[in-house]
């Protein structure tokens, strides 16, 4: 016992050693210093700042630092406190329980209560366009007392959590947004002029122009945020914006801003920048090939199969995309969790396409062609876009098929047509939203034919992959949960209602000097207040 007690003081001693020389070092490499703007270029600019009622980045991005929600996700999918600093589960899963921070105020002054968190729960079920489906397995809300929040559900809910964070549910003020005394939200002034409970305020905004939000210096987490100002500026000329960032005008571009592949390429060379994919695992957008499987011609899976046959992924994200995408597999984005390769594959093969066509009864005909095909796309994405898009007529022509490209005039022309159902096939995109049941199911139920863009408007009906999305979604064992999406992905990839071509190249963009940018698997749609200048200013 004597022998031990003097072998555990020597290590003591040593490791104090060991401290003392690495110590400050180890413990603290930087302090976050006070002060400074950071100037960003937004591509998609918010038309207001309420993304409680309205889904996407362009109104998550500002909002997310303007109102704060339960919980943070950090860059492990797990769940962190925010608004809530501790929870329970109950061992059904049907029962969450929440307790609120006490010293919680919003930009007004107004603490905030458990009566917020119910009513903000209210707007988004009914408002905004994942509602439903985030939020109908909440029965209700309780609120048993001002800082205690307890969610009652009708049936397991695995993706809660990521509803409760930033992005998809942000806490509004109950007495700012309320319906009865000031009537309807989406019409409410507030939505423009805010009032959230986060890190930062907003105090300017000249719309399809800037915005200027400022520090909330009564912010609920002590000596946050570390910047001044946040200032976002609407990007209308993506070679302005190069230049912006190049000279060092603007600190931060997200969701590439703009700006094309080979311009980021180029800002990568640049010393001054930090370049990353990081933090777009949540979003995890995949972009495809749609097919309207109400047209004869689409309905014969070997059609379907042919046409991924003669698409040569690679050659889109290597020699398009210069390396920034990577091919999809499938349904599932590769930084899910629940993501599998394990599926039909289609390598590119152009003897195996014209095969499975002549199979499926369309020959060529005297001049090389089987049937003609037109091809939609909306504007403001180029490189995922009309380049894949221009990409394609000439590669299906290889295997007989005349593609007619549909130049939209505009995003609403586009949706039109899309949503009406009037097109062959069209370039198109989702944002998965961090579980497959909030961003990924939409796109496959048979209930989900909608008149609305990024809902089933390929027309795909698979009883069998409903059933198995339905287990998938109240599932909260890991295995058993990853187990069902593998048999989504193995069913879709088998029936190949879309060609699923490439995951994102999003690219963030930020000064060097900048810290504690991405620390979140929601990237730029996370609160900054954790995010510093190096020398507390931005460079000169």
């Amino acid at each position: 016992m004597r022998t031990a007690f003097k072998t555990w003081s020597v290590c003591l001693l040593l490791l104090a050693a060991v401290m003392l020389v690495i110590g400050p070092v180890a413990v603290n490499a930087e302090t976050p210093k006070r002060g400074g703007d950071l100037v960003a270029g937004y591509g998609q600019f918010p038309r207001h700042f309420n993304h409680a009622i309205q889904s996407g980045a362009a109104t998550a991005t500002p909002g997310t630092q303007i109102f704060a929600s339960l919980v943070e996700i950090n860059q492990k999918w797990q769940p962190v406190p925010y608004l809530a600093k501790s929870w329970e589960v109950s061992a059904d899963k049907l029962t969450y329980t929440f307790h609120l921070v006490k010293n919680a105020t919003f930009h007004d002054g107004t603490p905030v209560t458990s009566e917020d968190v119910a009513f903000s729960f209210e707007i988004v079920k009914k408002n905004h366009s994942f509602g439903p489906s985030m939020l109908g397995p909440v029965d209700r809300v309780e609120t048993p007392d001002k800082y205690t929040v307890v969610f009652k559900l009708s049936k397991p809910h695995p993706a809660l959590f990521l509803v409760l964070s930033p992005p998809l549910l942000p806490i509004l003020p109950k007495h700012i947004y309320n319906e009865e005394e000031n009537g309807p939200i989406r019409k409410n002034p507030a939505n423009i002029k805010p009032v959230g409970s986060g890190p930062f305020k907003l105090v300017e905004f000249k719309p399809g122009d800037y915005f200027v939000l400022e520090r909330y210096d009564k912010f609920f987490r002590p000596g946050r945020p570390y910047l001044d100002r946040m200032i976002g500026r609407k990007i209308k000329d993506p070679s302005a914006n190069f230049i912006a960032l190049k000279k060092g005008d603007f600190h931060m571009a997200l969701f590439n801003s703009g700006l094309r592949l080979k311009q980021v390429e180029a800002l990568k060379k640049m010393k001054h920048l930090v370049v990353t994919s990081r933090g777009y695992e949540g979003i995890a957008a995949i972009y495809f090939l749609e097919f309207n499987l109400r047209k004869d011609k689409f309905k014969d899976v070997r059609v379907r199969q042919a046409i991924a046959h003669a698409i040569d992924k690679n050659f889109i994200t290597q020699k398009l995309h210069y390396g920034y995408s990577k091919p999809a597999t499938g349904p599932i984005h590769s930084s899910f969790p629940w993501y599998t390769d394990n599926v039909t594959l289609y390598d590119y093969n152009l003897k195996k396409a014209n095969q499975l066509l002549d199979d499926a009864g369309y020959p060529r005909k005297a001049n090389g062609i089987r049937f003609s095909a037109t091809i939609d796309w909306y504007p403001g994405e180029p490189d995922s876009m009309d380049t894949i898009a221009q990409y394609l007529k000439p590669q299906l022509k290889k295997v007989g098929i005349d593609v007619q490209l549909r130049p939209p005039a505009d995003f609403l022309s586009w949706y039109k047509r899309i949503a009406g159902w009037q097109h062959d096939m069209t370039m198109s995109n989702i944002y998965s939203w961090g579980d497959p049941m909030i961003g990924v199911h939409r796109l496959y139920l048979c209930n989900n034919q909608k008149h609305v863009v990024w809902t089933n408007t390929s027309g795909y009906c698979n009883p069998e992959l409903d059933a198995v999305m339905a287990k998938a979604a109240v599932e909260t064992d890991g295995a058993k949960r990853k187990a069902l999406y593998v048999e989504m992905q193995q069913l879709l990839t088998a029936d190949v209602p879309l060609i699923w071509t490439h995951e994102a190249p999003y690219q963030s963009i930020y000064n060097k000097d900048l810290r504690n940018v991405i620390t979140s698997i929601w990237g730029s749609m996370t609160p900054f207040d954790k995010v510093y200048w190096k020398d507390g200013h931005a460079p000169k």
